[in-house]
């Protein structure tokens, strides 16, 4: 009974939170990928390609398998969550860049998440009649993912100031919603993830500070400016574990898959926290450095 309801209740809180979503984008916010095409292009190609290959090494390193496999896939190939951006502001990063790589992220990851679980799946589970092999499931991905994006997109530019009013009421909202997805994923499946709890609180904080790290310090390595580097680090070290669990539970019927994306989502904010805090401090030390001295 306690399954069902989750089920039930689980596609309209996600609806919901991709609605909040898409209240606080606008057309321009995919154009503005060109005005950042370097810093986008990196991020994106370490969050489609890098983030993959690295979560299944990690996946091997702790031995897990099965479904518990194919979840902690699932979340690594989900976008960002809209935690990103209020960690990005903490630390002096561009936020603008956030939400432009939210918002391509967003799209791209109904093409990318299908192909990510289908090759999860044939590995970990034996059964190659995954996701993206399913037209149904696939078109139940963008009902998921694209649908509630493009209506609260439709609602911010139709009515504005209804928007505006509403984007901090409905971004509470979405932390709510993903407390409560959360505690529901771990209720339903108690049993199992404590009995992993070692594995998956280990390769979540792992993860979490490797995709941090490795988000900030590659677009530092190709030169982009310290502001979307950090933007780049949480855009990519934050995944939407609220996507993953819906997506676990209501498409792949697999309440299992979403123990990974139920421990992420709660592990993930101490190495975010972390990183934001020593951010920030550096960005307050390199800032005096960076005013200009003035004339004598």
């Amino acid at each position: 009974m306690g399954s069902s309801i989750f089920a039930v209740f689980l596609p309209l809180a996600l609806a919901l939170v991709m609605f909040g979503l898409g209240l606080t984008l606008t057309v321009d916010d995919f154009a503005r990928v060109l005005r950042y095409p370097k810093a986008a292009a990196i991020a994106l190609v370490c969050q489609i390609v890098v983030l993959p290959l690295l979560c299944l090494g990690l996946v091997y390193l702790f031995g897990l398998e099965g479904a518990l496999a194919v979840g902690m896939m699932l979340l690594v190939a989900s976008p960002g969550g809209t935690s990103a951006n209020l960690f990005s502001h903490i630390a002096g990063g561009d936020v603008a860049l956030n939400i432009t790589l939210t918002a391509i992220n967003s799209v791209l990851a109904v093409f990318t998440m299908p192909i990510v679980v289908t090759l999860s799946i044939a590995a970990f589970l034996g059964d190659e009649a995954g996701i993206g092999l399913q037209p149904a499931k696939f078109v139940q991905v963008i009902a998921i993912v694209l649908v509630p994006v493009a209506l609260g997109m439709w609602v911010r530019r139709r009515f504005t100031e209804f928007a505006e009013r509403m984007r901090r009421p409905v971004k509470i909202a979405s932390v709510t919603v993903l407390v409560l997805v959360i505690l529901a994923a771990v209720i339903s499946e108690f049993d199992t993830g404590l009995e992993h709890l070692g594995q998956l609180g280990g390769i979540s904080l792992l993860l979490s500070t490797l995709s941090l790290t490795i988000g900030y310090f590659v677009p530092r390595l190709f030169r982009v400016d310290t502001g979307q580097s950090i933007a780049s680090a949480f855009e990519i070290g934050i995944h939407n574990a609220t996507l993953a669990i819906a997506i676990a539970v209501s498409v792949l019927d697999n309440e299992t898959m979403a123990i990974p994306g139920a421990i992420y989502g709660i592990l993930m904010f101490f190495p975010a926290a972390v990183a934001a805090t020593l951010l920030a401090r550096r960005q307050r030390e390199a800032a005096p450095a960076r005013q200009p001295t003035g004339s004598q």
